[in-house]
């Protein structure tokens, strides 16, 4: 593993330790060039996914793309990051166990809806703002009673 700080090739491994979601492992690293210490995390990637995006526009699937957008529904709302990592997880573990090898941009955006909704509504709404392109604050208004009135039921 090639050292973050100073680009030198060899790196070792402190500690290992299973991840509290067990999905993955994490890997304490410290540089025998320049001594800095950093983590990594190592997943089980089942397949090559290739996300159809807009426009027919392809792309490999990216799990930090993932975890960017939810971070950015969920920033300043008190939401345990574990909880935010089984969420990441788990749209993850669809997305390569779906048995497709391209996956619609749509599909991704609606199991994150899903799952934000489940978690906390602020999150949720805010997710929608940008994945289905609220324009004006009507757009807001209108989708924000939507979910208040699913909460009801």
């Amino acid at each position: 593993m090639r050292c973050p700080f100073c680009a030198h090739d060899d790196t070792q491994v402190k500690d290992s330790r299973p991840t509290e979601d067990n999905a993955s492992i994490r890997r304490r690293r410290q540089c025998s060039s320049c001594g800095a210490r950093f983590t990594t995390f190592e997943r089980v990637q089942l397949r090559e996914v290739v996300v159809v995006k807009s426009g027919e526009r392809r792309e490999p699937f990216e799990r930090a793309k993932l975890e960017q957008s939810i971070a950015l529904a969920s920033r300043k709302r008190g939401i345990d990051q574990e909880r935010l990592d089984q969420l990441i997880s788990g749209i993850q573990r669809q997305v390569e166990t779906s048995g497709e090898a391209e996956v619609p941009s749509a599909r991704i955006g609606e199991l994150v809806m899903e799952g934000l909704r489940q978690i906390d509504s602020v999150a949720y709404i805010r997710f929608a703002s940008v994945y289905r392109d609220f324009s004006e604050a009507r757009d807001f208004e209108e989708f924000a009673h939507t979910v208040q009135q699913a909460a009801k039921d």
